[in-house]
């Protein structure tokens, strides 16, 4: 690891000041609307030391990040980079100026590789300008060594862990060479051992120069990893220390404005009867045997590193997932809850370790979101009542000390630690006898963790019975009577709080002291890969490593689990009995115009495509090529002598117009893509209406040039099928090799996250329905070739046809996923599945039905697939 951190540490420092300020701000403040952020802060990250930032949630550290990093440009004072005022108009030029920042929601994109996500925004690239993957691949293994990360390159991200997600988020940041690395809050979601492996890697890039800021609520890490702290108070720059000079009480003083009376409250000491009894309690591949209980006004504390079946508890005692084996008492009576909502009617609330996935709606209001619980108790008469929502969670919203305009404000507009509150709120209103908290203040400031504290403390003392877990130990053994240690699903140790320590809770959590397991076997060699990319032996990433069907085996597994091969099989099904039934089904003729039908519509398929992997849809495609075909056919009735490709321009470049005018409806508009082009689908449908007139222009009235365009074969093989498989390669190959088309990808994976690294999210969009248009207006013009006759009622209804092409050949409706040839082969499927029944005489009439089923079919073996993936890799995991 120091060989790889030297190397690339001092490539980056090379020419600059060993010591000193690196970067900083000099009087920046930045406003929102009438919201002041920062008020004149003036800081500085020097090389080699690390540069703690704390404050309450709003009190501006995201603010001084996002400045740093050229998300936001101040609007006051200036950024310093080596004593030289620097402009950063995007986290794109950021990064060309050797600053790094790990967000404390890594903004990575779950369909792509994890050296792509390594590499995404300066990918290197070959001498013909593509993505030289055989170079991103080895550099990113050595990246993923230096942190400590057992996977390989070519892994999936969406097949890691969070936490291993994060440890990709590190090893992005070093790849930039970064002398600057700004951690935003990045051991949110580390286990211990791994926030354990982040700190080593820090301290090797300080003992190399980098200036490093650290932001996070954790004091310990503070503390610990610091060599200075800055401390911002409501926008305003308060104080710059050493630590060693910075008292943790003083600290916190200086945060808040006034001392804190104590961060845990007293608690009661003699808890009631018992609420809950969990015996035996299984399920498998996550926890084992785990028995326990908890009494009313009692806290009971579940420790254990992450991974070790806590959260996993917590979900079963609140009927979200099974247990395989065991029993769950409910004041002495056995329960079995079908869901949540039984576990509900019961007097159980869990508020989950996501509140931005699983416990907020973020574009609703706050009024909304702690309501949500108790929605059928403030409604009357089929309506919701505001002010029956209010009566029910303001005074847990009040208690709590939210911070907030109007209770109208969209909730993602509140800070961390407020939305914190929002969902603690929305809990509380249930008035639940038995109250599961996972991870209750991860993520928030001293003080609004002490005012969760003191809540739970005090909702004890009214009898209640809590299940707290945490990742932080202080919190555990500050806050409950007793803790449940559990080690990979089982229970390492009961501890009471009088006899609860943190060497004690380490040493059950981790089985520390026991004889230590024999060391791994050493990996053999593996020939096709360079030694020092075997990170790990494959046995201990088994969902990754050759297994004993290594070779032509493993090889055929792997080629039987694509989609496309299960595409060939559906179309095989038909194929066979159809043709025992009519053997024109195999005939030449028939052949061949089901390969020119297919290539048409590969051709806007392709398009269709583009559109959909950026989350986004074009219903208007059919349209267009209807507009298209007809202008095409129209202007060569017209004008025989026009050369027939000056009229495949003129079609495409319709096309092109009509895909911009719906992208920049969609990007600047900001109108959700299936309400513009359904709009426009009608618009470009009367253009093409009023044009025709009721008109129809046939083959004879175009010329012959014209029609053998798409019909004059070379080598045997149509020209509209090599003009498809041309257009097909070339769309393969940006998307695949170009890192604009990755991009695309990035972005329908994650969008937020492409913004946030500086991608131009809307050129993007813009780009891909502008393309979809072009191809969609070039498939008009071959369309008019192909098929001789045309009217305005050319390709009506042809954008279902599309679309299910598409989803059956895999390209994901939430975007982020697809691939060319899938999208081929389900072209072809459908297209199959057309003429089959037409050879066997069934009505016409049934074939949309039959596309609108097979599209819930790909759909729900999309779905069944995915969630069982996640199952057997969660397995293996634990």
């Amino acid at each position: 690891m120091a060989s790889w951190l030297e190397t690339n540490a001092r490539a980056a420092l090379a020419g600059h000041e060993a010591a000193g300020p690196v970067i900083g701000l000099s009087d920046a403040s930045k406003s929102f609307g009438g919201t002041i952020a920062l008020r004149h802060v003036s800081l500085e990250l020097r090389a080699g030391e690390v540069l703690a930032l704390l404050g309450e949630n709003g009190a501006g550290k995201s603010t001084c990040v996002k400045l740093l990093t050229g998300v936001y440009q101040p609007d006051h004072g200036q950024i310093i980079l080596d004593g030289q005022p620097l402009h950063l108009p995007s986290p794109l030029a950021a990064l060309r100026h050797g600053i790094a920042v790990m967000h404390q929601h890594p903004g990575l994109f779950g369909d792509l590789d994890v050296a792509e996500n390594i590499f995404f925004g300066h990918m290197p690239m070959d001498r013909w300008g593509r993505v030289d993957r055989a170079l991103m691949r080895r550099e990113a293994g050595r990246l993923i060594e230096a942190v400590g990360l057992s996977c390989r390159p070519d892994t999936g991200l969406a097949r890691l862990r969070s936490s291993e997600q994060q440890l990709v988020e590190i090893a992005r940041a070093l790849s930039v060479k970064a002398r600057v690395l700004i951690m935003d809050e990045p051991t949110a979601a580390l286990s211990q051992r791994e926030v354990e492996r982040l700190f080593a890697v820090v301290d090797q890039l300080r003992a190399l120069k980098v200036a490093i800021m650290f932001v996070s609520h954790r004091m310990e890490e503070i503390y610990r990893i610091s060599d200075r702290v800055a401390i911002l108070r409501d926008g305003q720059h308060v104080a710059t220390e050493a630590v060693a000079d910075m008292a943790r009480d003083r600290a916190v003083q200086l945060m808040v404005g006034r001392a804190l009376d104590r961060m845990y409250p007293e608690i009661a000491a003699t808890p009631g009867a018992e609420v809950l009894r969990v015996s035996g309690l299984s399920r498998d591949g996550a926890f084992a045997n785990v028995s326990f209980t908890v009494r009313a006004g009692e806290i009971l504390g579940l420790a254990g590193l992450v991974g070790s079946g806590r959260t996993e508890i917590a979900r079963v005692l609140f009927g979200i997932d099974r247990a395989t084996d065991g029993v769950i008492s409910l004041d002495g009576k056995p329960v079995s809850f079908a869901g949540p909502s039984e576990a509900m009617a019961h007097g159980l609330a869990y508020l989950s370790e996501d509140r931005i996935g699983q416990s907020l709606i973020m574009d609703f209001a706050i009024l909304t979101n702690a309501s949500l619980a108790v929605i059928d108790q403030a409604t009357r008469g089929g309506f919701v009542s505001p002010r029956l929502e209010l009566d029910h969670v303001r005074a847990h919203l009040d208690r709590l000390r939210l911070r907030f305009r109007s209770y109208d404000q969209p909730v993602k507009t509140l800070s961390g630690g407020n939305q914190q509150k929002v969902v603690v709120s929305k809990w509380l209103a249930t008035r639940p006898r038995l109250l599961i908290l996972d991870e209750p203040t991860q993520g928030v400031d001293v003080q609004t963790k002490a005012e969760v504290h003191a809540v739970i403390a005090d909702l004890a003392r009214q009898g209640l019975a809590i299940i707290l877990i945490s990742s932080e130990l202080p919190e555990l053994l500050g806050m409950c009577h007793r803790m449940i240690v559990l080690r990979e699903g089982q229970v390492a140790a009961e501890l009471d709080r009088s006899e609860a320590t943190q060497e004690r809770v380490l040493y059950a959590a981790t089985d520390a002291g026991n004889v230590e397991p024999p060391a791994p076997p050493e990996p053999a060699r593996d020939e096709r890969r360079p030694s020092h990319l075997r990170l790990v032996p494959d046995a201990a990433f088994p969902d990754l490593a050759p297994t004993a069907m290594s070779g032509a085996a493993a090889a055929l597994r792997r080629l039987l689990a694509r989609r496309e091969i299960g595409l060939v099989a559906a179309m095989a099904a038909v194929v066979i009995p159809v043709a025992l039934i009519n053997p024109r089904m195999l005939s030449g003729s028939n052949l061949m115009a089901l390969a020119m039908d297919a290539a048409l519509l590969a051709i806007v398929a392709a398009g269709q495509m583009l559109v959909l992997i950026t989350r986004n849809i074009d219903l208007s495609v059919a349209s267009v090529v209807g507009l298209t075909a007809y202008a095409a056919a129209s202007t060569l009735h017209a004008h025989p002598e026009m050369n027939i490709f000056l009229a495949l321009a003129l079609s495409s470049a319709i096309g092109l117009a009509c895909g911009m005018a719906n992208g920049l409806v969609v990007t600047v508009g900001r109108v959700p893509a299936i309400v513009v082009t359904l709009g426009t689908l009608a618009v470009f449908r009367g253009i093409n209406s009023l044009w025709a007139g009721g008109r129809q222009i046939s083959a004879d009235q175009v010329p012959q040039a014209w029609l053998d365009l798409t019909s004059a074969r070379i080598a045997g093989v149509p020209g509209v099928v090599l003009i498809a498989l041309a257009t097909l390669f070339a769309t393969a190959f940006v998307l695949g090799s170009l890192p604009a088309g990755r991009e695309l990808f990035a972005i329908g994976s994650n969008p937020e996250g492409a913004a946030l690294i500086g991608v131009r999210v809307r050129r993007r969009v813009l780009a891909a329905f502008a393309f979809a248009g072009l191809l969609a207006g070039f498939d008009g013009g071959l369309w008019a070739s192909r098929y001789a006759t045309i009217d305005a009622r050319v390709a009506m209804g042809y954008e279902l046809t599309v679309i299910a092409s598409v989803v059956v050949g895999g390209v994901a409706i939430r975007g982020g996923a697809g691939t060319v040839l899938g999208v081929a082969l389900g072209a072809l499927t459908l297209l199959v599945i057309r003429n089959g029944l037409v050879l066997v005489r069934v009505d016409p009439l049934w074939l949309d039905g039959v596309y609108g089923l097979v599209i819930l079919v790909a759909v729900a073996i999309d779905a069944l697939v995915s969630w069982r993936s996640r199952r057997l890799l969660d397995a293996r995991r634990r």
